[in-house]
């Protein structure tokens, strides 16, 4: 074994294994030209074109679905494998992402021989402890015309959901990513099918990102809670995604694919979206205790805060109830505009299919009454005064989403809107800091649920940082004779005050007559 690769397998790659298995109960084969194929082999594989890990998937299977004949599940196991051959890799993933998360629907005939159709479940999403976790280090995978060997895939179910490409300590991960990372997926495409998380380290510096990402979108994972100061370390990523729960909640509800500009990006929540979504989340099951004030979601300008209502409406859809509707109300035209294109190129949304954005008052009231989903509104819809008994809903699982949450929510607009919507809980999203003696929004929204400061996102790249420049140029007037100018008309104005036509159309032409520069 060349030197080289030994620094890698043994500081990198083994010590990646081995804290996966003992630290977070991963189970662990090394599959290094040591793999036997066949139903009884190592994986199970029949040879080393196969990606997922058939043995493991059937078992699941019937696990999670028992009770069923042996043809529902190698049926759902067949739509599981195949794909449109003209379809390119990231539709596939696409598709497959969808399938795993709302069940393989399958056809089959019963014992009395009634054809009959069931969704089977793939992951127990519920119990992240009673699906399977695999990591396989050193596995061949064989493509249309070339063989390579992926330092780590994690198999979860038999489904390959995270790969891994390892460097050694003296490497840039960049070069994994620009070397080693578009050469597996020019060769062996169908490894990253089934994708959710692609993770390029090198034992000290390690990023996550999903298969449509560019290098610069690749995070790191600093903190395991939004209080730590935050440290860029393998170790703090490996605890921070490959925790059992933590992985399937990060699969299940944190990966979305948006088309809002042209063509389809796949979205990974950074950090401080997964841990400040999951405080959101956790005051919506305490709004009740909270009087519905579910508090401040301060998250920098540039830090993804529209991606962060996506994840938080998703999320809670899923998990705490599809009967949850939610109103996203701002104060501009761009920001509404904004926010609703990423939610429906993030297909939550079609306004034109099935209407959800408030053109007046009357138009909005009506979405509500209709117990709309999503209902995107600009808070000067809320111009007419309504009744508090009767309001346009007395429902408490409406959740009003306000962006800029300081700016005129406080006034009679804002009373409207309380007053339509009496029993509703409220979150205010703002990119601005509040100030100190901010009582108003606190006594209207809470206190912080989340908090990611300017600093941390310049610290994490999730935004550009500011200069200034204090340059002190000297200034200079282009016209010599100004004041004489300026007297002359002053003396104008003075007789046509008399008159009374001091802001009349005499004084346009005059408006910007004259130029001021910088000097060198």
């Amino acid at each position: 074994m060349l030197l080289s690769h030994y620094s890698e397998d043994t500081l990198v790659q083994q010590t990646t294994a081995e804290y996966l298995e003992r630290e977070l109960g991963w189970e662990s084969v090394y599959a290094y030209n040591q793999e036997t194929f066949g139903p009884e082999g190592t994986l199970g594989r029949a040879s080393d074109r196969e990606v997922v890990l058939t043995r493991y998937l059937y078992l699941k299977l019937m696990e999670f679905n028992p009770g069923l004949p042996d043809d529902a599940y190698r049926e759902a196991v067949r739509l599981i494998l195949e794909y449109g051959a003209a379809q390119t890799a990231l539709a596939i993933n696409q598709d497959k992402h969808a399938l795993f998360k709302d069940g393989v629907q399958v056809t089959f005939r019963n014992a009395k021989g009634e054809l009959k159709k069931e969704r089977l479940r793939v992951f127990d999403f519920d119990h992240p402890e009673k699906n399977h976790f695999l990591s396989v280090r050193e596995l061949w995978v064989r493509g249309d015309l070339y063989r390579r060997r992926a330092d780590i895939v994690g198999f979860v179910n038999g489904i390959p959901l995270l790969f891994m490409e390892l460097k050694n300590l003296t490497k840039d991960i960049r070069a994994a990513y620009e070397k080693n990372l578009a050469d597996y997926k020019d060769t062996v495409p169908h490894l990253f099918h089934y994708n959710a998380f692609i993770v390029l380290a090198n034992g000290v510096d390690a990023k996550i990102g999903s298969v449509s990402s560019r290098f610069e979108h690749f995070h790191e994972w600093k903190r395991l809670a939004e209080e730590e100061p935050g440290a860029v370390h393998m170790e703090t990523l490996l605890k921070g995604i490959c925790d059992k729960r933590t992985f399937m909640d990060l699969f299940e509800n944190f990966i979305v694919f948006d088309d809002s500009l042209g063509s389809t990006i796949k979205i990974l929540a950074r950090n401080h979206q997964y841990l400040g979504v999951n405080r959101a989340i956790e005051a919506v099951r305490n709004r009740r205790h909270l009087q519905g004030k579910l508090g401040v979601f301060w998250h920098t300008q540039g830090s993804g805060k529209s991606y962060s209502m996506v994840f938080f409406t998703r999320k809670i859809h899923r998990k705490l109830g599809g009967n949850f509707s939610f109103l996203i109300c701002t104060d501009r035209d761009d920001l509404d505009t904004q926010i609703y294109k990423t939610f429906a190129g993030c297909k939550l949304v079609d306004n034109d299919k099935d209407p959800c954005r408030a053109s007046s008052e009357k138009v909005l009231s009506g979405l509500i009454a209709q117990h709309k989903a999503y209902v995107f509104t600009l808070i000067q819809k809320f111009n007419q005064e309504v009744e508090l008994a009767k309001g346009y809903t007395l429902r408490d699982d409406i959740i009003v989403i306000t962006d800029e949450a300081h700016r005129t929510q406080y006034g009679t607009l804002s009373l409207n809107m309380r007053n339509a919507l009496p029993n509703a809980s409220y979150i205010g999203f703002t990119g601005t800091p509040l100030f100190k003696d901010d009582e108003i929004t606190r006594r209207v929204f809470g206190e912080y649920v989340s908090t990611y400061d300017f600093q941390r996102a310049v610290e994490d790249k999730a935004t550009v940082p500011l200069y200034y420049d204090a340059r002190g140029d000297k200034l200079g007037v282009s016209v010599g004779d100004l004041n004489e100018r300026i007297a002359t008309k002053l003396e104008e104005l003075e007789t046509e005050d008399m008159r009374g036509l001091v802001g009349g159309p005499e004084m346009r032409p005059y408006s910007g007559a004259h130029s001021v520069v910088a000097q060198p």
